[in-house]
């Protein structure tokens, strides 16, 4: 079992409240997250197990880490901020590092990310790969292999670019390329089922809106298609490559 008060004694979401006109104070006023504050859900696993130890923090970051796994068997993993939220900033700072483990399927070759407007990670099967979200997903890159960051992917979900529904499972930003172990500051900024935009070291890289439910929806779940995503937990993601976080920052919008 993980060590939860280490975990969410040093890894800080800091909330802070602005309207879109006030200046932002991203470090406002201070949430801690206790050891009621996150919670995880790995595949195959039942929701709080920390199956072999792979959301851990040392020096102060959190790591996902594969440490203790022989092979990856799909034990796809998620770690959830204990509330929904529905228009806010998030600010995330992440690296990939290491090799991926052995077993990881090939798309996930530095890949984690951040989903969105998630399903109550209470509601999530036992064997369900990913919660019904928007992701916005984290690429690293190599000599070998380019890719760019902050792509978004729709588990169980469609969103509009421009005019036109998206179906696709993933659709590529315009960020540059981000190399090795660099760090990297991603942000997100949502408002409700409205306008979303990804942003790279400063740089807006994809804008969308209207994210909703649509596609292959997972068991028990009765949202119809269509149905708009006004609001949802916040989740880290774990998909077999090691990758730190070393700060998580919220903004809510007031509109």
């Amino acid at each position: 079992m993980i060590n939860r008060t280490l975990i969410f004694a040093t890894i800080t979401l800091l909330l802070a409240s602005c309207s879109p006109k006030t200046k932002e104070q991203w470090s406002g006023s201070h949430c801690s997250t206790d050891s009621d504050g996150w919670v995880i859900k790995i595949k195959g696993s039942p929701l709080g197990e920390n199956y072999k130890n792979t959301f851990r923090v040392e020096d102060g970051v959190m790591k996902v880490s594969y440490s203790e796994y022989d092979t990856f068997r799909y034990e796809f993993g998620h770690i959830y901020y204990k509330e929904p939220f529905s228009s806010y900033k998030l600010r995330v700072e992440y690296r990939f590092t290491g090799e991926q483990t052995p077993g990881g399927p090939s798309w996930g070759f530095r890949n984690s990310g951040i989903m969105f407007h998630c399903q109550d990670p209470a509601t999530i099967g036992l064997n369900q790969d990913w919660p019904v979200s928007v992701e916005v997903q984290f690429l690293g890159s190599t000599a070998e292999r380019e890719t760019p960051t902050m792509n978004v992917c729709t588990p169980h979900t469609h969103i509009m670019i421009g005019d036109s529904l998206i179906t696709e499972h993933c659709t590529s930003s315009s960020s540059k390329y981000f190399y090795d172990d660099v760090w990297v500051t991603a942000e997100l900024v949502v408002y409700g089922d409205s306008i979303i935009h990804h942003i790279v070291n400063g740089d807006t890289v994809l804008t969308y809106s209207n994210p909703q439910i649509g596609g292959d929806l997972p068991e028990g779940f009765t949202l119809p298609q269509g149905t708009p995503l006004k609001e949802g937990f916040i989740a880290l993601q774990s998909e077999s490559h090691p990758v730190e976080f070393r700060k998580v920052e919220i903004l809510k919008i007031r509109q």
